[in-house]
């Protein structure tokens, strides 16, 4: 093996290697999840060498500078506020959903007029409408890291695959018997997952068009489903109150994970694969053993339906989103909650954490979003303007820019992507 080059991944911290092996060109990474602007890096390139034959003596000083350019990085917690940048009247119908390429620089918005369309993040132009599908196109993803394609799933029981550059459709995928409610694809971006309303989850091959396994077991509908950071695993969450995970080479079904007493919400992993986090209609969210499958904690405290959960970037944070209105930040080492979100005056639909895990945003129907610091709890702004419940709301990567979706019942039959959202400059 020989080492080509480095990469830096800032989020979360990692060093990518780029080799050659047998003439080929490969990837691994070496993710520093726990580093910070104290570690002390000498030490920590000792242990790297330790157990990476490909980060020779010669190259010490090399990796020590990168090293330390990750701690300037993770250093530099911006307390700027967002301003109001742009507002777009994105379809004729109402939005389903919407979601950002990793640099942020473009978007993506599904609607019930049956489109998706793709927006230029800085001016607001509209650069593209893919058009086909004969129904609601209600779930869609950039296929990021890469964000050179998009996925659209519809309720016309088909997924379709577009060319972010031109448009053109390169495949649409037939074979769910319901409406196709949620999508993703592998890391690798070599596959794309489809869930549906049908109880079943397909994957699907992105070069050929073809499918290469259902996933079945299921007895209720399929509403999350997401690829660990390696992409040889899979979990689907179901309305049968089970979360599975799957293999994703075989589809063969690896753990059940059998607890909530409920509707199930949300499923993820976290980046290092070690933990499931699974949220619930019974108020709860639970974390599993990915290995195993096994139950290691129940994370208790709301008043009503868990609608949304995610982790941090490294992992070390869980956050939730409830119908009571209120929002919750839990240590995954402690399993304790640290920090209790109270603010808005309806329920929280959306929750997600910036690259930097130092601020959250929530998304709620009281017409208003909120930036929070993710240790204290406090609020840090309210994002006034809406007209009504916003329904989606995200970081971009580097974590300058907002986009929420909202619907404007002054507007007949519109939708409004209401805030875009970045720091000044």
């Amino acid at each position: 093996m020989k080492l080509k080059s480095f990469l830096l991944r800032y989020y979360p911290p990692g060093i990518m290697l780029e080799y050659e092996k047998h003439g080929e060109l490969k990837t691994k990474s070496i993710d520093l999840l726990d580093l910070g602007p104290s570690t002390d890096v000498s030490a920590l390139v000792e242990e790297i060498q330790k157990a990476e034959p490909l980060i020779t003596a010669s190259r010490t000083e090399q990796v020590k500078l990168l090293i330390q350019r990750l701690q300037e990085k993770l250093g530099q917690h911006s307390n700027h506020t967002f301003y109001l940048f742009k507002v777009l009247k994105a379809h004729i119908l109402p939005l389903t959903n919407v979601a950002l390429n990793k640099s942020g620089s473009c978007f993506i918005t599904g609607s019930y007029d049956r489109t998706c369309k793709l927006w230029d993040t800085a001016s607001g132009e509209e650069l593209n409408t893919l058009e086909g599908h004969r129904n609601v196109v209600y779930a869609i993803a950039f296929n990021n890291p890469y964000g050179d394609k998009i996925a659209t799933g519809s309720f016309d029981k088909t997924c379709k695959l577009w060319s972010v550059e031109t448009g053109k459709c390169y495949h649409t995928f037939r074979g769910h018997t319901a409406e196709i409610v949620c999508l993703s694809f592998n890391p690798q971006s070599t596959l794309v997952a489809t869930g549906s309303m049908d109880t079943t989850a397909k994957l699907w091959n992105i070069q050929n068009g073809e499918e290469v396994c259902t996933l079945r077991g299921h007895s209720a509908e399929i509403i999350s489903l997401s690829f660990n950071t390696s992409g040889d695993r899979i979990i689907t969450g179901s309305f049968d109150h089970t979360v599975v995970v799957w293999d994703a080479d075989t589809g063969r079904k690896v753990n059940i994970l059998i607890g909530h007493c409920a509707e199930i919400s949300s499923a993820l992993f976290n980046w290092d694969c070690s933990l499931i986090l699974t949220g619930s209609m019974d108020k709860t969210c639970m974390l599993w053993d990915a290995t195993n499958g096994k139950c290691v904690a129940t994370l208790t405290g709301h008043d009503d339906e868990i609608l949304d959960s995610c982790f941090d970037y490294t992992g070390k944070l869980i956050a939730t989103a409830s119908a009571d209105g209120t929002a919750r930040i839990f240590s995954a080492a402690t399993r304790k909650c640290i920090a209790k979100l109270e603010g808005h005056e309806g329920e929280i639909s959306k929750i997600s954490f910036n690259p930097q895990g130092n601020r959250l945003l929530t998304g709620s129907s009281d017409k208003t979003a909120r930036i929070w610091d993710a240790q204290t709890g406090q609020c840090l702004q309210v994002l006034e303007g809406h007209t009504d419940e916003i329904f989606s709301c995200t970081f971009n990567y580097k974590g300058n820019i907002v986009i929420t979706g909202m619907e404007d019942i002054n507007t007949i039959d519109s939708f409004f992507l209401d805030w875009l959202l970045e720091f000044p400059s």
